[in-house]
C-alpha cells in the first residue's frame, strides 16, 4: 500500500488550512490509501505524528510527501530536500510582512520568513505544486516553479459541516430584525483592511439607512490588539461604535446564524490568498460584495459585486442598490450558490485534488 504523508506546522480546529489537509487525508484514506498526518502542534481530536517520525513512515520512492506551506519552517523545507520520495507541494500563500509593520514585530518577522522561504521552495523541484488560488499558483511560478508542475486546487472546507447543523437561535433570534446586517467574516488583521467597511457603513447610515450595522466575525489576536484598538476608535469617531460589532471567534453554529441573518457579504481586504469565507457567504446564497485585490476576483468569479477601487461611497451606494432592487440581490445569492456547486463543493475538490494527483503521475 503506496504511504502519503502530509506534512504542516501545525494543527488546529476552525483553521482553514487545517480543514484543508483534514480533507485531502479523508479523501485519500478513502481511496485506500496509508495517509498520515504530521505537524509539530496539534490541538485536534486527529491523530497526528511529530515531524521527526516522518523519514520512518516514508521510506519508498514510491511513497508521497505532501507539503502544505502557509508560513517559514526550516523543518518543512529541510524535509522537501531530503526526503527520498515522491513530493507535492500545496502553497496557501502568506500574507506580506508589511502589513503588520509598526503593528506586530511577531507577525512581521513571521510573515518575512515565510516569504524568504517561497523561492527555495519554488524551485525544490516537487513533483506537483498546487495552489489554492491562480494567484497562489503565478506566485510560485514567478519565484520559479515549472509551470508545467502547477496545477490550482481549491481548499477543502467546513461548509458540509456548516450546512448540516442548526444555527445557533439566540444569535439568530437577536440579529434577524429589520436592520441592514453587513457581514464580514475572518482574522483582524491589518491586511482585512477592515476600516473600509466601517467607513462605508458610516456613509451608508449617514445617506441611506440608518438601521444598519456591521459584523466583523473572527478571531482577536493579542499580538494585534493595536490594530483592533484603532478599528473600534475609528467607529466611535464616526459615531458609529455601537453598530460595529466585534464577535471574536465563534463556534459553527453561532457562524451559521450570523450568515443566515446577514443581509450582504462585504470584504474589502487588500491581500487574500484564496478567502474561504466567500465560498461561505456564496454556499448560503449570501450576496457579495467585495473590492478587487490578490485572489479574491478568482474566487468570486461573476457571482458577486467585484469593484476595482474601495470608494466608501460606492460601496454604500452598492449596499443601497441591493437593498432596493430584491430581485437582483436574490439573484447574487443564486449565482454564488451555483458557483459553489460548481467550482467549490467538496466532492468538487476531491475530484480535482485526484485528478491533479493522477495528471501529476503520482497516483
Amino acid at each position: 500500500m503506496r504511504r502519503i504523508a502530509l506534512l504542516t506546522p501545525t494543527l488546529i480546529t476552525a483553521d482553514a488550512i487545517s480543514n484543508d489537509i483534514y480533507g485531502m487525508h479523508d479523501v485519500l484514506k478513502r481511496s485506500g490509501y496509508d495517509a498520515r498526518l504530521f505537524a509539530n502542534e496539534n490541538t485536534t481530536l486527529h491523530e497526528v505524528l511529530p515531524a521527526s517520525k516522518i523519514k520512518d513512515f516514508l521510506v519508498s520512492l514510491d511513497d508521497i510527501l505532501i507539503y502544505h506551506y502557509s508560513m517559514g519552517w526550516n523543518i518543512g523545507l529541510k524535509l522537501l530536500h531530503e526526503l527520498k520520495c515522491r513530493k507535492v507541494l500545496k502553497y496557501h500563500n502568506i500574507t506580506p510582512p508589511e502589513f503588520f509593520a509598526g503593528v506586530s514585530v511577531d507577525y512581521e518577522h513571521v510573515c518575512r520568513s515565510g516569504r524568504q522561504q517561497i523561492k527555495d521552495i519554488a524551485r525544490a523541484n516537487c513533483d506537483l505544486y498546487l495552489s489554492d488560488s491562480e494567484y497562489n499558483s503565478q506566485e510560485l511560478i514567478h519565484e520559479g516553479a515549472d509551470s508545467s508542475r502547477c496545477l490550482v486546487v481549491a481548499p477543502f472546507h467546513h461548509i458540509d459541516n456548516l450546512e448540516a447543523i442548526a444555527p445557533d437561535t439566540q444569535v439568530f433570534d437577536q440579529y434577524v430584525t429589520h436592520d441592514i446586517n453587513i457581514l464580514m467574516v475572518g482574522r483582524v488583521a491589518p491586511n482585512k483592511n477592515h476600516a473600509s467597511l466601517i467607513e462605508a457603513l458610516a456613509i451608508y447610515r449617514q445617506e441611506y439607512n440608518r438601521y444598519a450595522r456591521l459584523f466583523f466575525v473572527g478571531k482577536e489576536a493579542v499580538q494585534l490588539a493595536g490594530y483592533s484598538l484603532s478599528l473600534r476608535q475609528l467607529a466611535a469617531d464616526l459615531a458609529i461604535a455601537n453598530s460595529v460589532i466585534f464577535t471574536g471567534a465563534v463556534s459553527d453554529a453561532q457562524l451559521k446564524a450570523y450568515y443566515l441573518a446577514a443581509d450582504f457579504f462585504m470584504l474589502t481586504s487588500f491581500h487574500e490568498g484564496f478567502c474561504v469565507p466567500l465560498v461561505e457567504a456564496m454556499a448560503l446564497k449570501v450576496p457579495i460584495i467585495a473590492c478587487e485585490s490578490s485572489a479574491i476576483p478568482g474566487t468570486v468569479g461573476k457571482a458577486g459585486l467585484v469593484w476595482k477601487e474601495r470608494n466608501p461611497y460606492l460601496l454604500a451606494e452598492s449596499i443601497h442598490y441591493l437593498d432596493q432592487n430584491e430581485s437582483v440581490s436574490a439573484e447574487l445569492g443564486l449565482m454564488g450558490r451555483k458557483r459553489y456547486e460548481e467550482r467549490f463543493s467538496n466532492a468538487r475538490i476531491a475530484e480535482d485534488f485526484t485528478g491533479a494527483l493522477r495528471q501529476g503521475g503520482l497516483i
